[in-house]
């Protein structure tokens, strides 16, 4: 679905849709950041090497690499078209807002290293409300700039949660893969996430790192 945008509108747009895509990008900075903090000091209530504890952790990774997966999928669909198109294909056909969505299973992942279901649940919370407060925000300036055929993309399709009966293939257009570079880029923080956990961890374990709470 394609909304004509006026040639004299078009670097507007593309400075405003920029500044958003700056605030997701610090507002996953600062998440990365808190997740961290956290994880420094707290330690799960399940002991290190039971089977819970390393079944949460593995069921974290999964979600990890599911968010950073997504993120890359989609990209494919929306890189360097969000300046003229409603793009309806792909993951964007079953949630407005996939990327946001697969960052939040990316976090609930690197909670999920503290071997915690309360923080697994948590922290993909704790990333869905901070981006909702960024969705709103988009979503204003996006009815302001693609009109009509937005509007009726926001009627049909949830602004989060996905819905998969929805499901449209659709195509990729003309994508750029330096966007794909700068999306994987961005989800290795998460990767990252694994081995400096382990780190932790490991410092917890030999009385290095005080703990100073415990989650179930």
């Amino acid at each position: 679905m394609v909304n004509e945008v006026k040639p004299a509108d078009v670097k507007d747009f593309k400075y405003g849709l920029g500044n958003y895509q700056h605030t997701r990008r610090m507002v996953l900075a600062v998440l990365v950041v808190v997740l961290f903090a956290a994880l420094l000091f707290g330690q799960s209530t399940f002991p290190p090497d039971t089977p819970v504890h390393e079944s949460i952790e593995m069921f974290g990774v999964l979600l990890i690499f599911l968010g950073v997966v997504g993120r890359l999928w989609s990209t494919l669909y929306i890189g360097g078209r969000k300046s003229s198109e409603v793009v309806t294909g792909g993951p964007y056909s079953i949630t407005r807002n996939p990327l946001y969505v697969f960052s939040s299973v990316a976090a609930a992942g690197v909670g999920a290293q503290i071997g915690s279901i309360t923080a697994t649940i948590g922290f993909g919370l704790l990333c869905a409300g901070a981006f909702y407060i960024v969705i709103l925000r988009e979503e204003k300036f996006l009815k302001e700039a693609l009109g009509a055929p937005y509007q009726a993309y926001l009627a049909k399709v949830p602004r989060f949660f996905p819905k998969l009966s929805l499901y449209e293939e659709g195509d990729t257009g003309s994508f750029k893969p330096r966007l794909l570079l700068t999306t994987l880029l961005d989800g290795l923080v998460f990767l990252v996430a694994l081995p400096v956990f382990e780190t932790i961890d490991g410092a917890q374990q030999s009385g290095i790192l005080p703990v100073l709470f415990r989650l179930p």
